[in-house]
């Protein structure tokens, strides 16, 4: 009898070395995760990237070099590879910590780097964005900036469910450095509450069925609240 438990475990293992093989592969291309579907025909992996083409290469040929890992060091069987674009790049905090680390390996100022990843999240929507940019940035000493924009989520039920985290490291001459991304996506949190002006409260209450008089509000017209 197969145990659950270890079932299940074994399943979010194998999720996690496929992930990470990946962003190490193509972090270059925009990656931003996988998702793995077992299917009666086999296993369908979904590859989410910004640049699909580069991970897919000319006529394919990344895919089967993918494919042929898949099958021997994941002990995958008929492995069935798509890659789909990001809809909303901007807003995914794996791609746009990728992009900064691409910029920062091309020469850009770790500062200007940021401030533009800053200005298009903000820009695509999102509540809030944090970029924390860690290294040698100015001295021989290892320092950290970080850029805040709107608001940011750190404790909490929502920021498990509106805050996208991300990080990504890069190898330059002065060292290692670190970029980490953390964007509050547009959403309505749990403690939202929107209080309306008096004539939209009053159309709202009429719809609701509710009776409103100078001396207060009636359910029903059953009578008037003190």
């Amino acid at each position: 009898m197969v145990n659950i438990k270890r079932y299940f475990i074994e399943l979010g293992l194998q999720k996690v070395a496929i992930d990470e093989y990946l962003a190490s592969k193509f972090w270059r291309a925009g990656y931003a995760g996988v998702d793995i579907i077992k299917t009666p025909l086999g296993v369908r992996i979904i590859i989410y990237a910004q640049r699909p083409g580069m991970i897919i290469g000319r006529r394919g040929q990344n895919l089967r070099v993918i494919q042929a890992v898949f099958e021997r060091l994941f002990r995958i069987e008929n492995p069935q590879i798509t890659v789909v674009e990001v809809p909303d790049p901007d807003l995914n905090a794996r791609v746009v910590a990728f992009n900064i680390a691409l910029a920062l390996e091309r020469g850009i100022h770790f500062r200007r780097a940021a401030f533009i990843a800053l200005r298009r999240i903000m820009n695509a929507g999102a509540v809030g964005c944090e970029i924390v940019i860690s290294g040698k940035l100015r001295t021989e000493r290892a320092r950290y900036e970080k850029l805040v924009a709107g608001k940011v989520y750190k404790s909490g039920d929502q920021s498990l469910q509106l805050v996208d985290r991300a990080v990504a490291h890069v190898l330059l001459k002065p060292g290692v450095y670190g970029v980490q991304v953390l964007i509050t996506k547009p959403g309505m949190p749990a403690d939202y509450v929107e209080v309306l002006p008096p004539e939209k409260a009053q159309e709202k209450l009429k719809e609701l069925g509710v009776e409103v008089s100078a001396e207060g509000v009636a359910e029903g017209g059953a009578g008037a609240a003190s």
